[in-house]
């Protein structure tokens, strides 16, 4: 067993799991496949990008750490992974639809929730296909917190630079960007308020877009418009 060396000082990445993992999955999952692959699932759609998230069996085999907590070897671990899906399917966790992909049948896996039931449906009435190869994050190209520092804020100083590298190392590109963005719609062109909304994304969890300025749990409306955000994906309602 590789000893855990606790969890570091500083920013950490977090990952949102919904109640009902706990109140009603976790209690029932016997198969340590299933329960892992679960996990990993809600890690995953946490990473991702897009309206609609999906998972391919190819994408979970390129995860060799996962892989490595399934089994000793990836010989062994294959045979898990399909058992873990198949359960994962059975329970109602996943629901699968299958997705033509750059001109590759692909069978994708969705979470069992408003977006996913929604995806699997538009895929079955061909009303959402896919033609070119999806890009990997590392494709995904967004500007350097530094640019995105001098050209909405202003000239950088060398504390500012620190702060910004260690921002740049803590947190995706993804969320500064769109951090920044927030602050020149509010015309609030600080540091110290992109922080706070970088901050505050790590405790609560990121919405992108849907970013207002009232807390979302202010009102029966602020309420709605979190649920309906980037992260309805793991929220029932």
């Amino acid at each position: 067993m590789d000893k855990f060396a606790g969890f570091p000082e500083g920013k950490t990445h977090y990952t949102p799991i919904p109640d009902l993992f706990f109140q009603q999955l976790l209690p029932n999952i016997e198969h340590p496949g299933e329960l892992k692959l679960t996990l990993y699932i809600f890690y995953f759609f946490g990473q991702s990008e897009g309206a609609f998230r999906f998972i391919r069996r190819a994408d979970i085999k390129n995860d060799a750490s996962f892989l490595k907590g399934l089994a000793e070897n990836i010989e062994k671990a294959d045979p898990i992974l399909d058992e873990a899906l198949d359960l994962a399917l059975e329970r109602g966790t996943l629901l699968s639809a299958g997705l033509e992909i750059g001109g590759i049948k692909e069978i994708c896996y969705f979470l069992n929730s408003p977006r996913g039931r929604a995806a699997v449906r538009a895929i079955q009435s061909g009303q959402w296909k896919i033609t070119d190869p999806l890009p990997t994050k590392e494709e995904i190209s967004y500007p350097n917190i530094f640019q995105l520092y001098e050209k909405t804020i202003g000239p950088l100083s060398p504390i500012i630079a620190e702060e910004l590298g260690e921002a740049q190392d803590a947190f995706p590109d993804e969320w500064i960007t769109e951090a920044f963005r927030i602050a020149v719609d509010k015309d609030k062109r600080s540091w110290r308020y992109v922080l706070a909304i970088l901050d505050r994304w790590q405790r609560e969890g990121y919405h992108g877009r849907k970013e207002k300025s009232e807390d979302r749990r202010s009102s029966p409306e602020a309420r709605r418009r979190y649920i309906e955000g980037e992260f309805s994906e793991h929220i029932e309602h």
